[in-house]
């Protein structure tokens, strides 16, 4: 009896005691599980919202412009109006004439034998001159005592005198014309019949290469090569594609001992930048006109050491095509033969050829990411 008043007691003061607790339980559940869903759903939207931002951030590829036609060189397509958004300009080349090139090798003289032949000559004929002056006043002093010497006015002495001031001066003369003669034939004999000429005549052409307002040069031809008329040329020295007008003088000489072909002295422009000592490769002309095709400088583009241009071959494809790089245009550029284009002569790309190198260039790395 008392020990169920003692429990009635105790639930009297703890009214509810094990459904409270299950309750409290129950809500402690409902919070985690609220919390963890809520954890969930930020991780996921985190995760979404970094996988948008990557696809925002991911480079847009540009559209592959180039295919391959099954031929040596690839075919980049571009529309007229990319054409135009980007310069690209396609013209018809225009059809000129040009003459096959020997190629041959030069040297720019150094011209200290020249100057110092010259002044010898100088010289030996202010030496002449003065000579010559001499014995005529020998002359005549030698003739006045003659006349007195008949006359009785003179003595022999002065006679004798009067003499051998002539005769002595007759040798002077004899001796200096032996030397101007010895100095012309060393120069005609050494420089050939145009520079020795004009060594001898004082011609401007000698004045202009002493004091080096032009320079000489000698051009040799390989010993298979051989033409007729040696015409005007043109030069390049160096690491540089530029080329110099030079102008034909006359024949050598002399061959270069190292080449053993054909000779021809030719002058050069100071502007030209050539000095005394320098090696030049040199172009001449040779043979009858031959049909070409000019290319400007700007269609031109190097790869692998080579020139290209691109020819049209459809409305709006572009194949990069080889040209040759022997004769240089007068104004850039150069000039090919018609049989080096494909016939009839297709268009060419005459301003942004580089653009169309770059597609090609864009499309291998692009190929090659695809295929990683």
């Amino acid at each position: 009896m008392s020990m169920d008043m003692s429990m009635t007691g105790d639930e009297h003061k703890n009214p509810g005691g094990p459904g409270r607790r299950v309750v409290r339980l129950l809500v402690i559940l409902a919070a985690v599980g609220a919390l963890g869903a809520l954890v969930v759903w930020g991780f996921l939207a985190g995760r979404g919202e970094a996988v948008l931002e990557a696809e925002r951030e991911r480079p847009v590829k540009a559209p592959l412009r180039v295919s391959d036609n099954g031929r040596d060189q690839p075919v980049v397509t571009l529309d007229a109006a990319t054409r135009q958004q980007n310069g690209i300009e396609v013209t018809k080349p225009k059809s000129t004439q040009y003459q096959d090139q020997v190629r041959a090798y030069g040297t720019v003289l150094d011209l200290d034998k020249l100057v110092t032949l010259d002044n010898s000559y100088v010289s030996a004929v202010a030496q002449l001159q003065s000579a010559q002056a001499r014995i005529v006043a020998s002359k005549a002093a030698f003739e006045r005592a003659q006349a007195l010497s008949r006359d009785k006015v003179t003595t022999l002495a002065q006679l004798q005198t009067a003499e051998a001031t002539f005769r002595a001066d007759q040798a002077g003369v004899a001796t200096t014309e032996v030397q101007v003669r010895t100095l012309r034939a060393t120069a005609l004999e050494e420089w050939g019949t145009v520079i020795g000429k004009a060594l001898v005549e004082g011609d401007p052409l000698v004045t202009a290469l002493i004091e080096r307002q032009t320079f000489l040069l000698q051009i040799t031809l390989p010993p298979d090569k051989f033409i007729t008329r040696a015409p005007n040329a043109m030069v390049q020295f160096g690491a540089s594609a530029t080329r110099h007008q030079v102008q034909f003088i006359s024949p050598a000489t002399q061959t270069d001992p190292k080449i053993q072909g054909l000779s021809f002295y030719y002058s050069a422009d100071a502007a030209s930048n050539l000095l005394p000592g320098m090696n030049v490769l040199a172009f001449l002309p040779a043979g009858a006109p031959i049909d070409g095709i000019e290319i400007p400088a700007s269609a031109v583009v190097w790869w692998t050491g080579r020139a290209w241009v691109y020819l049209r071959t459809g409305a709006d494809t572009f194949t990069r095509h080889e040209i040759p790089t022997d004769v240089p245009a007068p104004g850039g550029g150069f000039i090919v033969s018609v049989k080096s284009l494909p016939q009839p002569t297709p268009e060419i790309v005459a301003q942004g050829a580089q653009i169309l190198l770059s597609e090609e260039f864009r499309a291998q790395i692009q190929v090659g990411e695809d295929n990683k």
